[in-house]
């Protein structure tokens, strides 16, 4: 063998490596987003009738005014959709009071969450988000290569001067919930105001909006004003939630024109579907029914708190279409056994709160039979401890 040939092979060598060598580091940790249990799974799996306050959807179903426009565009689905989303963003501009090219449109709030790390965040740099919150923002920041900084809960509630601390010259982004997912607590706008004055400039403010149309003390223009004294302050809002929309995956962002731009060049194309547009421009106009959602939200949110008080249990004052509700060490288990009794809730250990579960507020009947099943459930583990006590 010549030289030549020895220096190829040993080259060759050096390069030999797996596909799963090439995956960094800091991908090879992060959970995968897993969602609630589909209804038609566990009927199927159990041979019961469910119902499902698992996942935070719309009990009353979608806008019917969406549904409608949604059905007109479908014949022109061999067509590509417009990929810039140009009326609803035009229609969103004029109806929040700035230029469209401060309305990112995208596959619900999920795809902005993640964009926002990906144009801003890298290694050697920070996001900070806090415990207990959506998963997908400490997601999102590790995903980037940026270190991730978790700042305690305060009341099961953000506690935005813990984070006014924590921010740090590496500090690239923030990410809040309000009102947050999955406690349901809400902080208001003066909060969110002093806290936004502690933030220097440099710091993008990532606000997720997704419950806003349920939430009591929090005004659905307050951050946009907030937005127009700081340009710093990325606002996400979801057509999954009050419209009802969630199956067809669309949400829009308010920004300022350059950070958008940025995310529009790692955007998926055509990211959105036609029928998702249409639907969620419908939806926009039908008045009549987000007025209805929030009316039943209100009385069946009281409703599920009230019930589970009387249940012994103390469930966190909500501000969304859920109701969090510690329950214990053991609420995997609760959680597990009301599945068996035909109720789907959301057990909360994959979020870092093992002893506490979220139940999605549903129409009375869904409610009625989530409290009879969590009562059962209750007295049954009750009566086991008595008798290993005993």
């Amino acid at each position: 063998m010549d030289w030549l040939e020895s220096k190829g092979r040993s080259r060759i060598e050096e390069m030999t490596r797996t596909i799963e060598e090439l995956i960094p580091d800091y991908l090879r940790g992060l959970p995968v987003y897993v969602p609630g249990k589909p209804i038609e799974e566990v009927e199927r799996e159990l041979k019961i009738q469910a119902v499902k306050l698992a996942s935070n959807e719309n009990p009353l179903g979608p806008s019917p005014k969406g549904i409608e426009a949604a059905k007109a565009v479908l014949a022109d689905a061999n067509r590509y959709p417009d990929g810039g989303a140009h009326r609803l963003r035009e229609t969103l501009a004029e109806r929040i009071g700035i230029a469209p090219e401060e309305i990112f449109v995208g596959l619900g709030s999920s795809e902005i969450i993640d964009l926002a790390s990906r144009v801003l965040l890298r290694a050697g740099l920070q996001g900070l988000t806090s415990d207990g919150t959506y998963a997908p923002f400490s997601v999102a920041i590790r995903a980037s290569g940026a270190e991730l900084v978790l700042v305690p809960q305060r009341h099961y509630a953000f506690d935005l001067n813990a984070m006014t601390e924590a921010i740090t010259p590496k500090t690239g982004l923030i990410y809040l919930a309000n009102p947050n997912n999955p406690t349901g607590s809400a902080f208001t706008a003066r909060e969110f105001g002093d806290f936004l004055e502690k933030v220097p400039d440099g710091v993008l403010v990532v606000l997720d909006e997704a419950y806003i149309h349920y939430a009591v003390s929090v005004g659905l223009r307050d951050s946009v004003e907030a937005y127009r004294k700081r340009k710093n302050l990325l606002i996400l809002r979801t057509f999954s939630k009050v419209y009802g929309l969630a199956g067809l995956r669309i949400g829009y962002a308010i920004g300022t024109a350059e950070l958008l731009t940025a995310m529009n060049k790692l955007r998926t194309p055509f990211n959105t579907s036609g029928v998702a547009q249409a639907a969620a421009l419908a939806a926009l106009d039908d008045k009549e029914h987000v007025e209805r959602c929030i009316a039943a939200n209100a009385i069946e949110r009281k409703r599920l708190s009230e019930g589970l008080t009387k249940l012994g249990l103390r469930p966190v004052v909500s501000e969304a279409n859920f109701v969090f509700v510690p329950v214990g060490p053991d609420a995997k288990e609760v959680s597990d056994e009301l599945l068996h009794l035909g109720v789907i809730v959301r057990p909360l250990g994959w979020m870092g709160l093992p002893e506490a579960i979220r139940i999605s507020v549903g129409v009375t009947e869904e409610n009625e039979k989530c409290l009879a099943a969590l009562g059962q459930v209750l007295a049954k583990r009750a009566g086991t401890s008595e008798l290993a006590a005993r």
